[in-house]
């Protein structure tokens, strides 16, 4: 019995108490409190928390209301609203406070139009707007808070006919001045692994940033590029992109990376498959070992789908090339791989209609990269298999969603790390299976699962926003956005 099977097994047997105080191998864990957001009906109006130790308030983004909440936390965790705040724009993306201030990021009307970061103060009045580029995503402050980052991701619009570049936006806290880096000086570079293939975008228009993670001593910043399957590295004082690194393909063909390919079988069917993994993380964090800055990725994967173009297709309806796959009439049959969503932008190698290879979304998994966006370590199947042994032990409430089998799996959205002890872990939300992966990451080449959590049964649903706040040497908090619940919620961890 493997370490992630007795992990599996011992959650099961945690979970099956109806309390919401949980035990996972050396962490302890206690929901602490929630506070749901009303926006009627099915909508979705939480996504993105920041804490701020100065107020002991979190803010949290309301994009269906275009508001910012703003919520008083307990000595015990429990949480009340104090306020919330009209925005103006297209909506909010993302919140990030360091000292006195919240920044928000807001897209305009027209998202393909440049947006706004606002600065307020703890109360939420509002100090300053600052321009920023398509689409502001995600923002963040650099640890010692000279820099304000924000992700410009620069969707193209519905028909495909407005595509603005994507961009980092970095601003400089003592005067609020906005530089911008952009990916020009790639348009002709040649960039290996980096998915480039929006029709007539040059690198800089088919970029498009997604998320920040900031090194330790706030000189360098990594971007994810979730579509191109690539990270991008930022010299934060010049304003400069200096790197693209294309993150490369999982090779599902391996045991170790195998998966649940389809929706249409009535079963839980872990295999290797002969398809590659596009990594395509969402969220990323950063954190040191032995001097040295190391990248977690959480592996959602995502397609571009547009009226005026789609990449997206299901491997039943590709032509494959019988010489690459002899099997293909097999393969194609939609218990196997025929249901699984794949692309028509890679895969193609001789450009003659007929592929030699198959990609799929995310890679269903957690990564660490080292500062040139080498993979030292990849959490290969443990995910899926990890949530079948636990659907097998928990029938009445399980997480596994057969019907995301042949899309992306349980879809790794939001990552951070948090240090319990002398260990630092990485925790990991599923979008799908509404849960938190706990990882060991004190040797980020030898992880180990430490544990998981169920948020689905404590009533939290789209884990979308993750952020970890430490109470003292032995505990600490983890706050959980979820979208679809519309809950904020503070789980306490804490080692004996």
């Amino acid at each position: 019995m493997n370490s992630l099977t007795k992990l599996a097994l011992g959650v099961s047997l945690a979970l099956g108490i109806s309390t919401p105080s949980l035990s996972f191998a050396d962490i302890n864990i206690v929901k602490k409190g929630q506070y749901t957001e009303d926006c009627g009906g099915e909508k979705s109006c939480a996504e993105i928390s920041a804490f701020s130790p100065v107020s002991n308030r979190i803010y949290t983004t309301n994009a269906e209301e275009n508001e910012l909440r703003i919520l008083n936390v307990g000595s015990n965790g429990e949480l009340s609203e104090y306020s919330s705040l009209a925005l103006f724009g297209g909506g909010p993306n993302s919140v990030a406070t360091y000292g006195d201030w919240v920044a928000v990021a807001v897209e305009a009307p027209n998202k393909q139009d440049a947006g706004s970061v606002l600065i307020y103060d703890l109360e939420g009045n509002l100090e300053r707007t600052i321009k920023a580029g398509a689409l502001p995503d995600m923002l963040t402050f650099t640890p010692d808070g000279q820099f304000l980052i924000v992700a410009n991701e620069g969707e193209p619009d519905d028909d495909y006919e407005n595509d603005p570049e994507g961009a980092v936006t970095v601003i400089n806290t003592l005067t609020w001045v906005p530089a911008t880096a952009d990916f020009s000086a790639f348009n002709s570079a040649k960039l290996k692994n980096v998915r480039i293939f929006g029709p007539g975008a040059s690198v800089a228009q088919d970029v498009e940033p997604e998320y920040i993670a900031v090194s330790a001593d706030s000189t360098t910043a990594w971007i994810s590029l979730q579509e191109n399957n690539a990270l991008a590295k930022l010299d934060i004082a010049s304003a400069t992109i200096t790197d693209i690194y294309g993150l490369g393909y999982k090779k599902h063909q391996q045991d170790k990376n195998a998966f649940d390919a389809s929706n249409k079988d009535d079963a839980i069917n872990i295999q290797p498959w002969p398809t590659k993994g596009m990594y395509q993380p969402d969220a990323i964090a950063s954190f040191e070992y032995r001097g040295s800055t190391f990248i977690l990725s959480a592996n959602e994967g995502d397609a571009r789908d547009y009226d005026g173009y789609s990449e997206e297709v299901r491997v039943k309806d590709l032509t494959l090339n019988p010489e690459a796959f002899p099997n293909a009439e097999e393969l194609q049959q939609r218990e196997n791989l025929g249901r699984l969503k794949t692309t028509t932008a890679n895969g193609d190698i001789n450009d003659d209609g007929a592929h030699e290879k198959i990609y799929s979304y995310g890679a269903r998994s957690f990564s660490i990269w080292d500062e040139k966006g080498s993979r030292i370590y990849d959490s290969g199947s443990d995910f899926e298999r990890f949530l079948a042994e636990y659907a097998y032990n928990n029938v009445d409430n399980e997480p596994w969603e057969e019907g995301r089998s042949d899309d992306k799996g349980p879809e790794p959205e939001s990552i951070t790390t948090g240090e319990l002890g002398d260990k630092l872990y990485a925790f990991i939300g599923l979008e799908r299976a509404n849960g938190i992966f706990i990882y060991d990451i004190s040797n980020p080449r030898k992880s180990i699962p430490a544990g998981y959590i169920n948020i689905e049964e404590q009533g939290d649903i789209g884990p979308e926003g993750l952020l970890f706040i430490k109470k003292d040497e032995f505990t600490g908090w983890v706050i959980v956005t979820s979208e679809i619940s519309n809950t904020v919620s503070i789980y306490e961890m804490s080692i004996d």
